[in-house]
């Protein structure tokens, strides 16, 4: 029987103390507890030179705020390459910057299928970009806005990635009805009810109370085509090509 080798996950922030508690709650901690994913902190600071161990300077050109140093940044890089001792292909260097691949299903599952990656957070008015054109093989974008720094987009695909591995969720088949995912055909996920069958004079839908399997998941397939076609039609956009992942029923 072949042993999985545990993933990991090397994580280059100024704030290491934003990311211990992720580690240590809720249920994805069993993916780290557990030794289903490795995560190691490293901050960029300790590989910085003079007594004050700076970090930033101000940007060529002019303008307001700092710019990272590459010379720390690829110092802690060459150390964490060393330690892991895998190839660039195997643990490739993620960055969390606005223009990168927005962070998606199909992202999520191509990193919960690999053996990790180093996840670069910046933080200040952005990282020299010299360091980013030499060294960094991936950057993704948590959406159409800034953050202050890439820990909370770090969080965000540890927590994905940490779900999708086996034995982390009570059910392991729960991540299969989530929103987005290819179970599901890619759909919304539809909406969810439990007890008291009232509440604030709403009821729960009567197909949910019937115990008729077949009608609950009819039903069920319904919603979740309604919410997909009103909130997100750009994701039916797809299933309009021959190879369709819709049914007579569904149309």
């Amino acid at each position: 029987m072949m042993v999985r080798t545990a993933m990991r996950y090397d994580l280059i922030t100024l704030f290491p103390d934003l990311i211990e508690p992720f580690l240590q709650n809720g249920v994805t901690r069993r993916a780290f507890e557990g030794g289903l994913i490795q995560v190691k902190l490293w901050n960029p600071r300790d590989f910085a030179e003079g007594a004050y161990r700076r970090i930033d300077d101000r940007p060529f050109g002019g303008g307001p705020g700092m710019v990272m140093m590459a010379e720390p940044l690829f110092q802690c890089l060459q150390t964490i390459r060393a330690e892991r001792g895998q190839s660039r292909d195997q643990a490739p260097l993620v960055l969390f910057s606005p223009i990168g691949e927005a962070l998606s299903h199909p992202v999520v599952q191509r990193h919960s299928q690999g053996m990790g990656a180093l996840l670069l957070c910046g933080r200040y008015e952005g990282i020299d970009q010299r360091f980013i054109d030499l060294h960094v093989d991936q950057q993704i974008s948590l959406g159409d806005f800034v953050l202050s720094g890439g820990e909370i987009p770090a969080l965000a695909l540890l927590d994905a990635v940490a779900r999708l591995q086996p034995g982390v969720l009570h059910d392991p088949d729960s991540h299969q009805q989530d929103s987005f995912n290819p179970a599901l055909g890619g759909l919304l996920d539809c909406p969810h009810y439990t007890r008291p069958e009232v509440w604030q004079g709403q009821a729960v839908p009567e197909a949910l109370l019937s115990g008729h399997h077949a009608r609950i998941e009819q039903w069920r397939r319904a919603q979740s085509l309604a919410l997909t076609q009103r909130l997100r039609p750009d994701l039916l956009v797809p299933h309009k090509v021959p190879a369709s992942g819709l049914d007579a029923a569904d149309k």
